[in-house]
């Protein structure tokens, strides 16, 4: 897998076991995205650090952009265990032979991510798509969405005009009308709508798309250390089951490590969202593999994927 091919000099000693902590205390590295909702709250009030260090373990926290980064450190070391990603990211993460662990998923948040219009636009419904400039994120969760409401209508990928666009390229091209629609994802699908006029022609609780998440490890370092795996799987389960029950003070935590966006805006994003942690069961692993043969129909993937090959780590009763 391409990325992360020069680590840097302390990312190399923690991998060799080499470093400046002591002598008694492991490291586990970790790996989020700003947007990793549960993570990024334990991150912020040093629970996890905590729960680890009475373990003997100590945090090594690494930030990243977006989920496939995230993957590919995790794939070739630079990271022990990440947060949660979208749910088409560990298909690619598979063709691209990584060996990873599924520790944990949360449960389906079809209505988190929609594809909008205009309020003006003449676009009624998914037949109206033919010809029409849509942008998604190439191999994420709204890619996939695209692939899934073409499919329903009758439509191929080619009869529409697809623009690969990251979230803040999108928004701003769908503002200036350089596109027709954009399938969002929370928190931008809640910021979009409450800054331009627009519709939401359909969104995935009309069976086109689950939107889960899921969390990951490295095979050799679930094979090494399960109960790590447990103290982070319990914490998850704990602070996602506190967001749900505690929605406007979670808000108020978010809002500002999310770079200062309002707090309402942030809660009703929320409201989209399950965050309801689960172990990974067939009904996951089936949904992932309709995804992975969608895509290698598209033409997205080197070669077939299977994903009841990769690992999956399963929490104590």
């Amino acid at each position: 897998m391409r990325g992360l091919k020069y680590l840097s000099s302390a990312a190399c000693l923690a991998m060799l076991g080499i470093g400046s902590v002591h002598a008694a205390e492991q490291s586990v590295s970790i790996g989020y995205q700003r947007s990793s909702t549960l993570v990024t709250l334990l991150h912020d009030s040093g629970e996890l650090d905590r729960r680890l260090a009475e373990q003997g373990f100590k945090i090594e926290w690494h930030e990243f952009t977006s989920g496939l980064p995230l993957l590919e450190a995790l794939n070739v070391g630079g990271v022990d265990v990440s947060a949660d990603v979208a749910d088409v990211v560990p298909i690619f993460a598979q063709a691209a032979g990584a060996e990873l662990e599924v520790y944990a998923t949360e449960r389906p948040s079809p209505s988190a991510q929609a594809l909008l219009v205009k309020r003006d636009s003449s676009i009624e419904s998914i037949d109206d798509l033919r010809g029409k400039r849509i942008a998604v994120t190439k191999g994420a969760g709204n890619h996939y969405f695209l692939l899934s409401a073409l499919e329903r209508a009758g439509l191929e990928p080619r009869d529409v005009s697809i623009s690969y666009l990251a979230p803040a390229d999108a928004r701003a091209a769908f503002e200036r009308d350089s596109i027709d629609a954009w399938i969002a994802w929370e928190p931008f699908l809640t910021l979009t709508e409450r800054a331009i006029p627009t519709r939401a022609l359909l969104d995935g609780s009309d069976g086109l798309a689950d939107y889960r998440r899921f969390y990951l490890a490295s095979k050799r370092f679930a094979d090494a250390h399960p109960e790590v795996l447990q103290t982070l799987y319990t914490a998850l389960e704990q602070q996602g089951t506190w967001v749900k029950a505690h929605p406007q003070e979670a808000a108020e935590r978010l809002a500002p490590l999310w770079g200062g966006l309002d707090v309402s805006a942030v809660e009703q994003a929320n409201q989209r969202r399950s965050y309801a942690v689960e172990p990974v069961g067939d009904a996951a692993l089936e949904v992932q593999q309709r995804m992975a043969d969608a895509f290698l129909a598209a033409g997205m993937l080197p070669r077939p994927v299977d994903v009841r090959g990769i690992g999956v780590w399963r929490p104590a009763p």
